[in-house]
């Protein structure tokens, strides 16, 4: 089986939808997507994942099934101001001190993560991708998955970075602040999981593309800045 995940367009956050650039993403991701057969279509509600997947089903007469949990990932932590921010909006300095960030068994036990409702909002990722990970035949068994219905199913989510990570956190069993800083899938990219059968019975998942844009640069569009902060702290691109 394959899990492709596809993140929404160059995004217009006021609005909750996609910039005239997006549209232009979002048209030339669903010719892209169109080469392939996918046995079924998965949408988180927010409007700039709808208006991203509109495209590709439109032109493919396929219908997207809307889950919940593919919502960008809603946890948060609340400073010691009482303010409340994004759990995965740590700086560098603070959060790549403590070793049990790194940790996939630990980082939810920091105290700042543990300050919110980041363990309730990362439980329903988990169960949310778990569900539907069994529904396609493989169930989450431990660090592996059990092939209980083997196939060579492709199935496409629209969903968002965060959410991404989260899942790819539980399916590879690593922090998702690693994936949250240290990798980045840019507006239309895609990601590709293959499941790896080399013992009867069960799997677990490759990545075997990551935050790919090659229908961009095959039509001539510059990939968005979404996601990504400044390159030099002297660039204020974006902090």
């Amino acid at each position: 089986m394959e899990i492709w995940i596809a993140r929404h367009a160059d995004p217009d956050y006021e609005h909750d939808s996609v910039t005239e650039k997006g549209e232009r993403e979002a048209e030339l991701l669903s010719e892209r997507l169109l080469k392939t057969d996918f046995a079924a279509v998965y949408c988180s509600p927010m409007g700039r994942a709808q208006k991203t997947a509109s495209y590709y089903l439109e032109k493919s007469g396929k219908t997207a099934e809307t889950l919940d949990w593919l919502h960008e990932f809603k946890g948060t932590v609340t400073l010691s101001d009482g303010e409340k921010m994004q759990c995965w909006d740590r700086l560098p300095a603070y959060w790549t001190a403590i070793d049990d960030y790194y940790s996939y068994d630990k980082w939810l036990s920091v105290p700042l993560m543990k300050n919110g409702d980041v363990k309730r909002h990362y439980e329903d990722v988990k169960n949310g991708i778990d569900s539907l990970m069994a529904r396609h035949g493989y169930v989450h068994d431990g660090r592996i998955y059990r092939a209980e219905k083997p196939n060579a199913d492709k199935i496409l989510l629209f969903c968002h970075f965060g959410v991404e990570a989260a899942m790819l956190s539980h399916i590879f069993n690593i922090s998702p602040m690693i994936l949250w800083h240290n990798f980045v899938a840019l507006p239309t990219s895609v990601t590709r999981l293959a499941s790896a059968e080399r013992e009867e019975g069960t799997a677990i998942f490759n990545c075997i593309q990551f935050g790919d844009l090659s229908h961009l640069y095959a039509g001539g569009e510059e990939p968005s800045f979404a996601a990504r902060f400044c390159e030099q702290y002297t660039d204020s691109t974006r902090h």
